[in-house]
């Protein structure tokens, strides 16, 4: 089988042979077929996309690159949450205790954030003491236990993924959508959920920039995940606008747990109750959505959620007097206003921009090597919609620098006031199912 000829065959618009896929896969992995070949391979599948049957292909042919995780020594339907990324996404450390409550077993392995977009490691090591470096047995040991555990991402999980996605983006290939979809899910899979929930973002924060977009990609997803005989579903959600009202690593971590407490913004608690209501049906610990949601709804007023936060907490070394001392966690030395310059009405925030500025306070990532501040951040107090005085405060900033100036300025271009009242954007768009 020469590579060539693969490449030709896709550049005309033929449909791979599994054992084609499988040759590409298993040979760039080991370092036997040359990057331009491949570079040459992507740009075919860019202009001539590929077929349901190739993508889930491709997608396994990934997956068996590297280590797979066997959960199957966890009891329970494993159901997995993954979201597409955007700014102030507090959901994992809401859904996590959420759904755990509930008796789902959550075996969460997740990443450190690159840029504006948080990771939920990071966040959670805002907890004094909080770690994430156990071995595979205590990992599934405490979700048996607690039904909750994260652990960080395998150094192996997925390297032919790892080796195209950089190949990718010096290529100009990066915006395809079957190389998008088998990138997401093949790490999802390899990370051995039985079923997949999908958040998948629109809007100036998120890659995926119009709801059209998001919905080819979620369907891609979707119909990639359930051929590979993994129960999946995608939920389209906004991301024009930061979600919820906090901005990094401490303060989200507050954020969660008055969301918890039944006291958190409302799209943030929405959202939350509409992607774990799917996470407990997939899980068969509901009979109907509606089943699903009102048992989320009672784990919070009841004070379960908040109580398996907790214990979670606890047993991976973490300090879990923060959640009914949010003032243990890690505080910034300054904070200061950004006020509004006139009344009227916030008719836009782009969500990147506040993404950016908090970035160069700290709380996010430039490189790989950047160091983390978990105290620093934002919160904003007008969204999308909200009425505004002149001299209202829009943000407040939370700094551990007096110089806050080009921050300000960031987050002053980001928001846009009218004079006229504006509806806020619909927090989700659409759910998409088998």
């Amino acid at each position: 089988m020469r590579m060539v000829d693969l490449i030709q065959k896709k550049r005309d618009g033929k449909e791979l042979t599994k054992a084609e896929i499988d040759h590409i896969i298993q040979n760039y992995t080991k370092g036997e077929i040359p990057d331009y070949q491949m570079s040459a391979f992507a740009m075919a599948v860019y202009f001539k996309d590929m077929t349901t049957e190739e993508r889930a292909n491709f997608t396994m042919a990934m997956v068996e690159s590297g280590d797979q995780i066997d959960l199957s020594a966890i009891e329970g339907i494993k159901v997995d949450k993954h979201s597409t990324g955007g700014v102030g996404d507090t959901t994992t450390l809401v859904l996590a205790p959420l759904v755990a409550a509930l008796g789902v077993p959550v075996a969460k392995m997740s990443g450190r954030g690159l840029g504006h977009t948080g990771g939920t490691i990071d966040k959670l090591e805002a907890v004094p003491g909080f770690h994430v470096e156990i071995d595979n047995e205590q990992f599934i040991e405490l979700v048996n236990k607690n039904k909750l555990a994260v652990i960080g991402q395998s150094g192996n999980l997925t390297p032919a993924d790892k080796k195209l996605y950089g190949l990718r983006d010096v290529t100009a290939t990066v915006n395809s959508i079957p190389l998008i979809a088998s990138s997401i899910m093949s790490k999802k899979i390899a990370a051995g959920a039985d079923a997949i929930v999908l958040d998948v973002k629109t809007g100036a924060g998120a890659f995926m920039k119009t709801p059209e977009e998001a919905e080819e990609l979620a369907n891609a997803m979707v119909k990639i995940g359930n051929a590979v005989g993994r129960n999946t579903m995608a939920v389209i959600s906004d991301m024009s606008q930061p979600l919820g009202l906090a901005i990094g690593n401490a303060l989200e971590i507050k954020e969660a747990i008055d969301t918890l407490n039944g006291k958190g913004p409302k799209d943030l608690e929405e959202l939350c109750l509409t992607l774990g209501s799917h996470m407990v049906y997939l899980a068969k610990k509901a009979s109907s959505l509606e089943e699903a949601r009102e048992m989320l709804k009672d784990a919070i007023s009841s004070g379960k959620a908040l109580e398996t936060l907790k214990v979670f907490l606890k047993a991976q070394g973490g300090d879990d007097s923060v959640v009914d001392h949010p003032e243990n966690l890690p505080q910034a030395a300054h904070t200061f206003e950004l006020t509004a310059d006139e009344d009227g009405y916030v008719s836009e925030i782009i969500a990147d921009e506040i993404g950016t500025a908090a970035m160069i306070l700290g709380a996010g990532r430039a490189t790989k090597e950047s160091e983390i501040d978990l105290a620093v951040g934002l919160m904003l107090n007008k969204k999308v919609g909200d009425q505004v005085s002149k001299g209202d405060s829009l943000v407040t900033i939370y700094s551990n620098t007096e110089n806050v100036e080009d921050v300000k300025n960031r987050i002053r271009s980001a928001y846009t006031i009218s004079k006229n009242a504006v509806d806020a954007p619909p927090l989700i768009y659409k759910e998409i199912k088998q």
